[in-house]
């Protein structure tokens, strides 16, 4: 790592990855308990406005570095966040928001500050509260927002850029982890080393700019409600049977990835970070970084690493997440690129998995029954789609499945959820696998550029597998072939 790398790593851990000693709360760490906690203080607190409770829970959680003290002012000096910690502390909540909120990774790999969502996936509350916070501030000034990006995204991408830029673009970003428990979660541990921008803080961050975004574009007839049921209404949602997220219009948190993109894109992501990183650098009195002629560049490669991982591909919930058992045999790794996609359902479970519940349960009955009644090494599929918005993994990208007799070591066997014989899966699950996952697998070097997709019927005689309703579908689709 060249020096001007290293003093870029070492600026960043000073910014995010103070190791702290202080104990792991015995409270549930999801979302569901971080919600009723808030609720819970807005019931104490009759008439407290959303934006003094989020400018409370940053006091509390002591966040008030220079960049956000930049933007949104500092809590201890604003009027409407006066005597608040005092309410927290007089409904026993001061621990509780404390360790909530409060971003650390410890030398042991743990991650707190973050909470599971009842959609399957890992928020780091910080990066998500400082952007509810810039779109209150703006919807109740009457002002443009400002520091929506840097505070739930820029800062943290920017230094993970640059403090990484000597190592491979894969570990440049990341990484996901597993919880204890899903049931009842309690220590989130990382999978291999972190970064700045582990998956929660990007996935807070993502979240931060959705629903601060939504906040300062509400009218000036709107109200915004309660900060309870701002994360209520975005994590805690039913979809339909009949059509999923098709039928979702609100902004939820299964589509962070395509509403992140649609709010950010249109913005010049490399300018603005370079802004971003240009404040930094000016507010902690070190702008001789900037003199260092390869930022730019370490900028314009992190940003093709964040597009790929976070916008291109689909959120894949791991295998620790839903439950899998270890493999009965030592896996064997295939060589990649593959040149084959083929497309399965599920048959049994016959009907569309809807929540993160749902599809775990069914994730971990079919990987009991190929291993116990079929007597196979795993789960057979690489991939299985659900209609909760997810992708949950099987084999995975590097490992031989068992999904297609014949043809296992070259192509991917992906299956979506349901018995697909006289219907069709939902439209988003479609696009999951059909444009998601394959310009994700093809971009990464899984799947070769020139890669054909077959129904698994084609190639295997006994099996009307994936259904005549999604095989009609899939001889639409670019890349199929008869």
């Amino acid at each position: 790592m060249s020096l001007f790398g290293v003093k870029f790593f070492v600026l960043a851990l000073f910014y995010f990855f103070t190791v702290s000693s202080r104990p792991t709360g015995v409270h549930l760490r999801n979302m569901d308990s971080f919600i009723r906690a808030v609720r819970q203080v807005e019931d104490s607190n009759p008439g407290l406005s959303p934006l003094a409770l989020v400018r409370a829970l940053r006091r509390t959680a002591g966040h008030d570095d220079m960049m956000t003290i930049h933007f949104l002012g500092g809590s201890y000096n604003l009027t409407d966040a006066a005597g608040l910690e005092t309410a927290i502390l007089n409904a026993s909540s001061f621990s509780f928001f404390d360790k909530a909120i409060h971003h650390i990774v410890t030398d042991h790999g743990e991650e707190r500050g973050v909470v599971l969502a009842s959609d399957g996936t890992t928020v780091a509350l910080a990066p998500l509260l400082l952007g509810i916070e810039s779109g209150l501030k703006a919807k109740m000034e009457g002002t443009t927002a400002v520091g929506i990006f840097p505070l739930t995204l820029g800062r943290t991408l920017g230094l993970s850029f640059l403090s990484l830029q000597d190592f491979p673009a894969s570990l440049r970003l990341g990484p996901n982890g597993c919880w204890d428990n899903v049931e009842r979660p309690k220590v989130f541990k990382l999978s291999r080393p972190p970064t700045l921008a582990t998956d929660a803080m990007i996935n807070g961050g993502m979240d931060g700019a959705i629903l601060g975004t939504d906040l300062s574009n509400l009218s000036a007839s709107e109200q915004p409600q309660a900060l309870s049921e701002i994360l209520k209404g975005y994590y805690s949602f039913v979809l339909s049977e009949e059509r999923g997220l098709d039928a979702v219009t609100s902004h939820v948190s299964p589509r962070r990835r395509e509403l992140s993109r649609s709010i950010l894109e249109t913005l010049d992501l490399h300018s603005q970070l370079m802004e971003t990183l240009t404040l930094v650098w000016k507010l902690e009195k070190t702008e001789w970084i900037a003199l260092d002629t390869g930022v730019s560049k370490a900028v314009k490669d992190g940003l093709k690493t964040f597009v790929h991982k976070y916008w291109d591909c689909p959120q894949i919930i791991p295998r620790c997440q839903w439950g899998a058992k270890p493999p009965q045999d030592t896996p064997i790794p295939l060589s990649l690129p593959l040149k084959f996609l083929y497309i399965h359902h599920t048959y049994e479970p016959s009907s569309p998995c809807l929540s993160f519940t749902n599809c775990s349960r069914n994730m971990r009955s079919m990987q009991r029954f190929h291993q116990e009644d079929r007597g196979w090494n795993d789960i057979g599929y690489s991939f299985v789609v659900g209609s909760d918005g997810y992708i949950y993994e099987g084999r995975g990208w590097n490992l031989l499945g068992k999904h297609t007799r014949g043809h296992n070591s070259i192509g991917y066997g992906v299956s979506v959820v349901g018995n697909y014989t006289s219907t069709l899966p939902s439209r988003h699950a479609m696009n999951l696998l059909r444009h998601r996952l394959v310009r994700c697998a093809v971009d990464g070097g899984g799947l070769a550029a020139n890669f054909t997709i077959h129904g698994h019927r084609q190639v295997v005689n006994y099996t009307t597998c994936p259904g005549d309703a999604l095989f009609s579908e899939i001889r639409s689709w670019e890349h199929f072939r008869d």
